[in-house]
């Protein structure tokens, strides 16, 4: 039987080659940033990890290493640059350790205008979105609200030559009445106060052949004074005709 102070050297010599230091990782690395990866050594009875040498960890390009402040270990700095599942294989120290493998995913969703961009590509390529500026195209639109603004206002400025004008039409339409039926006489009452009023003004719906004079339009006192002769079913005074109603407002139309 091999003495005991022998068989726990050999234990703490197997313990010691079977030490494997462990990579602290987070679970997911974005792509063409720089990310803080961590190799130490957990067993305070194994010595300092020897500095990692390699300008890749596998897919992953180390741009800085440093000790970390207790020296069980270093903090590398890697960049991923290849999309999918970076895969690190173990690594020999050269002190008889080997690291663990390291498997770690990298996203290739990547921020819009980042140096890295253009690099990579493919299916898994995720593009970014471009705003569109919509404060400088609405400087498009200037010319055509202004021009709405013109014609509005256009439009609202002659609506009451529009109206006068309608109202006139109407007006020629049914003066003469056609016959002296309550109807026909009431629709040429109502069409030539609607044109009166949109020349001489409102109050003129109201006018009766004493206020007519007094304006010196003769010719619609008498228009007044047929259609109420015309209801009671006197002849006189005729109608008068349609040609001296429109010269007696022609300087106001």
């Amino acid at each position: 039987m091999k003495p005991p102070s022998l068989i726990l050297l050999a234990s703490a010599a197997a313990a010691s080659l079977s030490a494997t230091p462990v990579w602290h990782a987070p679970g997911e690395l974005p792509f063409g940033q720089l990310v803080v990866l961590e190799l130490r050594e957990d067993d305070p009875r194994q010595p300092p990890l020897p500095r990692p040498g390699d300008e890749k960890l596998g897919p992953l390009f180390l741009r800085s290493v440093e000790a970390m402040s207790d020296g069980r270990g270093w903090k590398l700095t890697v960049q991923a640059l290849t999309p999918g599942m970076a895969v690190v294989p173990p690594m020999d120290l050269g002190d008889g350790r080997r690291t663990s493998e390291l498997r770690v995913k990298v996203d290739r969703s990547i921020p819009f205008g980042a140096p890295w961009m253009g690099i990579g590509g493919g299916r898994e390529d995720v593009l970014p979105e471009i705003p569109f500026p919509y404060g400088w195209a609405s400087l498009l639109l200037l010319p055509f609200v202004l021009l709405g603004y013109y014609l509005v206002r256009r439009w609202r400025r002659n609506s009451g030559k529009r109206r006068q004008k309608k109202a006139k039409a109407a007006f020629a339409k049914a003066w003469p009445p056609p016959s002296k039926q309550r109807e026909a006489l009431d629709a040429a009452h109502a069409a030539g106060r609607e044109w009166l009023a949109t020349v001489v003004g409102d109050e003129a719906r109201s006018w009766g052949s004493k206020e007519f004079r007094a304006q010196s339009l003769g010719p619609w006192a008498t228009w007044v004074e047929s259609l109420d002769a015309a209801r009671f079913g006197r002849a006189t005074p005729t109608f008068p005709p349609l040609l001296d109603l429109k010269r007696s407002l022609g300087g106001q139309t």
